[in-house]
């Protein structure tokens, strides 16, 4: 089987479906998984012990004119790489989950003639999605209102595949494994796989007043994490002690949201499906240049009153915001509730049933 997508949001729920896949399977699955050389989803893929193959691809979204050639040579090139690693692999079934980074392996695939499921994590599907759609069998959505976006006849709806672990901590199991005080609030504050400077940059400004009521564990990307390190140093101790600054979390990250009472973050696909498992309130500050799928994404959640949304150009109303939830737990209590009602627990074997049958198609075509 042969899996492409990008990081985060698209990386977890394949991990979470290839799971479902090999417990219910008579015979060892054998799995690669195609990316972008310069994203997560190699780091993260080899920690799940999962072959990586490297390779080219493009957005387009947002690129001037003049670049688009080159852009277009790089996702041939990809193509025509896919291609051959797909001839030497030999899948029976291809998983790609959208974005620009699953260009190449679906359209290779396509040429090769090897089925292929596209699954759309997101509610609204992006550029890459709407392009890949007419060269797939199969797409897979995570929401009932993601179904019109497509041709019914090749569309199913399975739930959004949430990884194992997330939902199953007890909050004060999770508090001491990551080694919080197991009283008072804990506000997660996360960007995405790559951090979000302008979440980072909110949330510095506003850390002595934060921690005096929070205890914050904030995950805050590669990028910032030197600069924030240092205003962390600069605290006074006391509240150092309760500021938990990390780059990413691996397998720690399902602790974190059974931990928190509280989340801040971007809405990429992965809040759709994490945050409800874990029962996790948030607040939503959609990345306004994500093609306004993040904004979809957010509210979704605050329409069925699991979540906030705040517009990143209102950001400095955020730590009042965060203020006024600490002071009111019966909202939090509510909110969270709310989240939990969203869960798709059999997301994941949805979809795996989806791959098996097609599968066993392809085997009789």
């Amino acid at each position: 089987m042969l899996c492409g997508g990008g990081t985060g949001g698209h990386i977890y729920p394949i991990l979470a479906v290839l799971e479902a896949l090999k417990m219910g399977a008579d015979t060892a699955v054998e799995i690669l998984y195609l990316g972008s050389e310069g994203g997560l989803e190699r780091e993260i893929v080899s920690r799940e012990g999962i072959p990586f193959r490297a390779v080219s691809t493009a957005s387009v979204v947002g690129t001037p004119a003049w670049k688009l050639p080159t852009q277009g040579l790089r996702i041939l090139q990809g193509t025509l790489q896919a291609r051959q690693i797909i001839r030497s692999f030999r899948p029976q079934v291809i998983l790609a989950t959208g974005g620009f980074v699953s260009v190449p392996p679906i359209l290779a695939a396509w040429l090769e003639g090897v089925p292929r499921l596209l699954y759309l994590p997101d509610i609204a599907p992006g550029l890459a999605v709407r392009f890949l759609s007419p060269f797939v069998q199969r797409i897979a959505v995570s929401f009932p209102e993601s179904l019109s976006y497509f041709s019914e006849r090749k569309t199913v709806f399975t739930g959004y595949p949430v990884r194992q672990g997330i939902g199953k901590l007890e909050k004060s199991a999770a508090r001491h494994a990551l080694g919080l005080d197991e009283e008072g609030k804990v506000l997660l504050v996360l960007g995405g796989s790559r951090g979000a400077h302008a979440i980072n940059l909110a949330i510095s400004q506003a850390l002595p007043a934060l921690l005096k009521g929070w205890q914050v564990i904030h995950i805050s990307g590669h990028a910032d994490f030197t600069w924030l390190g240092g205003i962390k140093e600069a605290l006074p101790p006391a509240l150092r002690e309760s500021y938990h600054l990390f780059t990413y979390l691996y397998q720690e990250f399902p602790a974190a949201l059974a931990a928190a009472d509280l989340a801040i973050a971007r809405a990429g696909a992965s809040v759709l499906g994490e945050f409800p498992a874990a029962g996790l309130p948030s607040i939503l500050i959609p990345y306004p240049y994500a093609q306004r799928h993040q904004e979809g994404n957010a509210r979704y959640l605050a329409d069925r009153g699991a979540s906030i949304v705040l517009d990143e150009k209102e950001i400095e109303k955020l730590p009042y915001i965060v203020s006024g939830l600490s002071q009111d737990d019966a909202r939090l209590q509510s909110m969270a509730e709310r989240a939990r009602r969203l869960v798709q627990p059999q997301a994941a074997q949805k979809l795996a049933e989806v791959l098996r049958k097609m599968i066993q198609e392809g085997a009789e075509s």
